[in-house]
């Protein structure tokens, strides 16, 4: 492994997995044939499926599951916490015991545009894209283009 790749000793790769320099990745899964770009940090159980590609400046949080065939743009960022907050009702920092990790899934096929933010808690469809710059704050239906803030159906694909 590169001096430049921060990487602990429980991530999975599958085969021929490319990392480009200056990647966080830690108790994570990474499937076959999928490029990780720079800048990119991928959290522990978080999943991301063979034949992906996860471009630069890229958070996928613990919870993230990204399953095969799937484009995520340049500095997309996933939410996995509804009620984030620094400390605890008695102003003592939070740990992990004091949050609720909430999920998301990304099917197969989909593409999320750069500078997108996704809320916890939702699906996006398979073969679904979701414009650059938008803010996903529900479920995205399959085959459907969503863009905006928060993010509205543009249109139906085949």
């Amino acid at each position: 492994m590169s001096e430049y790749i921060c990487m602990t000793n429980d991530v999975k790769l599958g085969p021929n997995v490319k990392l480009t320099k200056f990647v966080n990745l830690y108790g994570c899964t990474i499937g076959e044939n999928t490029k990780i770009g720079p800048f990119v940090e991928i959290q522990k159980h978080a999943t991301i499926g063979k034949n992906c590609k996860i471009s630069s400046h890229t958070f996928i949080c613990e919870g993230v599951t990204i399953e095969d065939n799937v484009f995520v743009g340049h500095g997309v960022t996933f939410i996995n916490d509804r009620y984030p907050r620094a400390t605890t009702m008695d102003g003592t920092l939070q740990t992990e015991a004091d949050w609720v990790c909430d999920s998301t899934l990304v099917k197969c096929g989909a593409s999320i545009g750069s500078g997108t933010t996704l809320l916890c808690g939702i699906i996006v469809g398979e073969n679904a894209i979701v414009g650059a710059g938008s803010t996903v704050t529900r479920d995205v239906p399959p085959n459907t283009i969503v863009a905006g803030n928060p993010a509205r159906s543009l249109k139906k694909i085949a």
